[in-house]
């Protein structure tokens, strides 16, 4: 805008729909406290963090990758980033190889 300020504007016909499962919607810097209670399967420590394998980003459930705020509490975005991608390079290799 004015202010310089972004501003997303739609852009007709460049809209994409994904046919999904679940979707999580992580906003703030603390653990959202309806994950762990939500999924089960997840090993959670005391200050309600979900552990996972530190290389895969894992949790206990093979299946679910999780990280941000979720696995290190309040963090920065760059640590996000990274976890992110770490966890998409072990999907990677999950499904193109699966156990």
């Amino acid at each position: 805008d004015q202010s310089g300020r972004r501003r997303p504007v739609p852009i007709e016909g460049d809209t994409l729909w994904l046919e999904v499962d679940e979707v999580i919607v992580s906003v703030g810097v603390s653990p959202n406290p309806l994950i762990p209670q939500t999924f089960t399967g997840m090993e959670i420590t005391s200050w309600g963090t979900i552990v996972v394998n530190n290389d895969t980003m894992q949790t206990a459930d093979e299946m679910i990758y999780a990280g941000g705020d979720i696995v290190r509490g309040g963090a920065t975005v760059i640590l996000a980033m990274g976890d992110g991608r770490k966890a998409a390079k072990a999907m990677h290799a999950h499904l193109n190889h699966p156990l």
